[in-house]
Parts: C-alpha cells; structure tokens; sequence
C-alpha cells in the first residue's frame, strides 16, 4: 500500500531566522566560516575542511578549471564536471593543481590576421584590455604579440586595420620562460616598466600572462584552499558507468576528493561505485554520495563508505526532474530530515557525515536558511554560472550581457550517465533545460558580498562559528504575508538622480 507524508514540504524561502542575543565580541570580521567536508570521529578535526562553505555544481556550465581556480582561492571548491571524455576532465583537474598565482592563462587571443574591430569585440565581451595574438588565436598558441590600448587609436585607426600592423610583435616584448617565479615576474614588471609579462616556452608558446595590477594579488587571497604541498584543492565528478577508468585518471591528475554525480543517488548503482573507490584506495581518497531527499537516502550512502553526502532531487533552478518524473522534495524538508538523521548516526556511532545541500537557492538569505538548518555547506550552479570565470559562453543579448546555462539533464549536455537507471546510454527525455543568466561580473566580489551577508546574519544570531549556528539558529515558518511586509513595500521608488 502507498505510504503517505501528511506534512507540506516546504522551500528555504518559507522561512526566516529568530534574532539571539548579540555578544560584542559576535562581528562579522570576527565569524569563522571554516567548515568540514569530509567524516571524522567524535573527538578529531576532519582531514579536510573549506575555508567558507561553498561548492560549485558539477555542470558543464559552471565547474571548468578557471572557476576551479578562482573558488579555491576564495576559499571553496568546485567539482569538475565529469560529463566529458576521461582526459580531458583529468587535464582540467591538472589545470588547477599546477595554477601559480600571478599566472593568468590568456583568456582573450586572437590571429595577426583578425582586424582591429574583432579587438574591440574581444575586449567588451572579456572586459580586458590585453589580447595576445597567437598564430592560432589559441590562448597556448605560438605568441607573435601583443595588443593594449597603447597600440591604436579609435580616433584615427581603421577599425578594418589587421592586427599585425599595429600590434607590438614578439621581438619587442619582453618575456619570462618557462623557470621564471612569480617573484621573478614581478622584478622583470617593474624593471621593464611593463604592464603585462608574457610567460612562454622553448618554441614561443604562450603558458600565462602576469599582469602589474595583480602584483599583490596572492597577498588578497588569505582564505585560499591548498593542500599540504601548498596546490589548490579541487574535487571532481565521477559517473556510475565508467568510474573503474575515471577515477584513477582523477586521482593520477591530482584530486583531492571525488563526489559522484547523480541526480539520484538511493541505488545500488551509486553504492557500486562508493564501494570500488573505497575498496581500491581505501581511506586515501574521499568521495561524497548523493542525492537524497530522506533518512533512508542517508544512511545508505554512509554504509556505502560515502565521506559526505549530498542533499537535494528537484530544486535546481535548471532542472524539471519534479515536473517531468514526479519525483523531488521541498529542499528544507529534505534538508530538515537528512540533518536529524545525521545527528542520530554521530550520536550512535560517533562518526560526523558533512552534509551538502544541492539546489534551492536563488538569494543569499536561502544559503544563509541552508546553513541555519545543518548544512555544512552548499553546491550552487545558478551562482556560479553568472561569473567571467564559468566555461559557459558570454554573449550579448537585448543591451544586457548573459552567460548561457544548461543543465545536465539537457539535450545540450547529454549527460545521461547522471540519471542512470542501469539501461542503454541516452537520453529518453530531458530533466534539464537550456538558458540564460545575468553576467555577474567576477567571482570573488560576488563570493566576498554573499558571505559578508552571511556573517551580519550569523551575528544576528548570536553565532561567530558554523557548528554555533546550527545549534543557536532559530527559525520559523512565515506566511506569504509576512516575506512581502519584510521586503521594500508601499512607496514609489525614487529615480537615480540625473534621469528623467
């Protein structure tokens, strides 16, 4: 016989936080966001821990090496997308373990043969002021130049003029190599009176740039995620098809931590999977499970030997997975029930499971009700994908510049492998849709406001500490009402001045 839930599942936006008292020693500079992800015994610290509680999905969209390297260096981690051939995801995870700070990877490039309007394109797509002209327009091309703004004039120079006849050519720039250090760098900047030093190899092929502005750059990055040999910390997606052959390429390009990628992960499948990495590497390396929605989701992925476990089937802003298949849970239930079920399983065994919440947050106060309620830290596609750093493509659509979003169970990403049900590969029908998001600007500007809101809402509650919010945070239940009487209402906005 069917069995029913009487109680409404319920969102994150479906509740809001109770005030504590505020001790003068609870301010935002003086919180800590340091959080476990990975399980640990009663009584130790876990092995490893992120420095703020944020994690990019693992979506083609959103999870490249470049945000990789930009999340790590805030703090986080992302998850490199694992719907791509085995090498080349290993070649991404590779990426940001060799990552050197100061060292840019060219993002935009052109040919000496593009004109100097497809210049002007490139730089108000990427915001950047430097184009390297490689002889394939590639970004590790054989370098044959430069072009800044110092190279033309838009008053006077033809916007059909070829790059090659203004550009600065190789034989007038000066170069690192291969060997130069990033304080090596820095002299040679600052000696030659450059700009920007093009880092390139034997055969002239372009590696990174090292630009002046970035010079204290490694200075602003107190929170950065490295592992003992001083790298950037990264995870990476595996699937349950062909994780015998992925999982040790990841591991061989540097790995930190694995997390497998299923829109379902209550099968034995996923357990499969768990099982092989545990019983291959043993406790060497870490791997997350996921996801569920309930106690029993939960606790079969922590028999499994899942070292974190993942929260959430239904509530990205990209997937329809409720729509399409009836299947999914209001994220705060799900998240409220997996949080006590964990709590019993430390009690009874004296084993700590981090837990991930995955989907259902839009705003920075649903991430700050997610953290309230257990989590010990989020995975977020939406809000990544908006960053320069996403691999998603940057264009401009009706004068506002949009990054496009898909998700994987989209036709366009063809990740069948994510919603396995142990048949033939494909897609049957699409759990996924393909669109757009506001470009956002940088990472770390976005990541550094979304976390000074979540520090003034911990000190609000009383919490310097994660492990404090969960135990001091008090929430309630509000109504429609209420959201609508705590946001701007009942005035006529006030025009900027100097519009009509």
């Amino acid at each position: 016989m069917v069995h029913y839930y009487n109680e409404l599942s319920h969102t994150f936006s479906e509740y809001l936080l109770i005030p504590n008292l505020t001790t003068k020693d609870c301010f935002p500079e003086n919180v800590d966001l340091r959080t476990p992800i990975v399980k640990y015994h009663k009584g130790d610290i876990s092995p490893l821990c992120l420095n703020i509680p944020l994690s990019s999905a693992i979506m083609q969209s959103v999870s490249g090496d470049s945000l990789a390297i930009a999340l790590a260096r805030s703090g986080g981690i992302s998850f490199i997308y694992q719907s791509q051939p085995i090498e080349k995801q290993a070649e991404m995870v590779s990426r940001v373990k060799k990552y050197k700070a100061g060292f840019v990877v060219s993002d935009s490039n052109l040919t000496p043969d593009n004109s100097l309007s497809e210049v002007l394109a490139i730089k108000e797509m990427t915001q950047h002021s430097t184009v390297a002209v490689t002889e394939d327009g590639s970004p590790s091309g054989r370098l044959l130049g430069i072009v800044t703004s110092k190279d033309y004039r838009l008053s006077r120079t033809p916007l059909d003029i070829k790059v090659k006849e203004f550009m600065t050519p190789f034989s007038k720039l000066v170069c690192g190599n291969e060997s130069t250090t990033l304080q090596e760098a820095n002299d040679l900047i600052w000696n030659n009176k450059l700009d920007c030093l093009p880092i390139v190899d034997a055969g002239q092929r372009l590696h990174y740039l090292v630009f002046r502005k970035d010079y204290d750059a490694h200075k602003q990055n107190p929170l950065e995620l490295l592992d003992s040999k001083k790298r950037l910390v990264v995870g990476a997606g595996i699937n349950t098809r062909d994780y015998e052959n992925r999982v040790p390429a990841l591991i061989d390009a540097g790995a930190d931590i694995l997390c497998v990628d299923s829109s379902d992960g209550f099968t034995e499948w996923q357990r499969d999977a768990i099982e092989f990495v545990k019983k291959k590497y043993g406790n060497c390396v870490w791997i997350g499970g996921g996801n569920v929605v309930d106690r029993e989701g939960f606790l079969y992925l922590v028999e499994s030997g899942a070292d974190f476990v993942k929260i959430g089937i239904g509530g990205g802003s990209i997937c329809i997975t409720s729509r399409e298949k009836a299947i999914g849970r209001g994220q705060a239930t799900a998240l409220m029930e997996v949080e006590r079920a964990r709590d019993d399983y430390y009690q009874e065994n004296g084993i700590y499971i981090p837990l991930c919440s995955d989907g259902g947050l839009v705003n920075d106060y649903q991430l700050a009700i997610a953290l309230a309620m257990g989590t010990d830290f989020v995975m977020m596609g939406r809000y990544f994908a908006r960053f320069e750093e996403s691999p998603a493509p940057l264009l401009k659509l009706g004068g506002r510049y949009l990054k496009e979003y898909w998700g994987e169970g989209s036709n366009r990403a063809r990740n069948w492998q994510r919603y396995d049900l142990g048949g033939k590969g494909g897609l049957a029908f699409e759990e996924g849709v393909d669109g757009y998001v506001p470009s956002a600007g940088n990472l770390r500007e976005n990541v550094e406001a979304t976390l000074a809101r979540i520090k003034s809402t911990m000190c609000n509650c009383g919490a310097r500490t994660l492990s404090l919010f969960h135990e001091k945070a008090r929430l309630e239940l509000v109504s429609e009402m209420s959201f609508r009487e705590g946001d701007a209402h009942d005035i006529t906005y006030r025009k900027d001045e100097g519009t009509d």
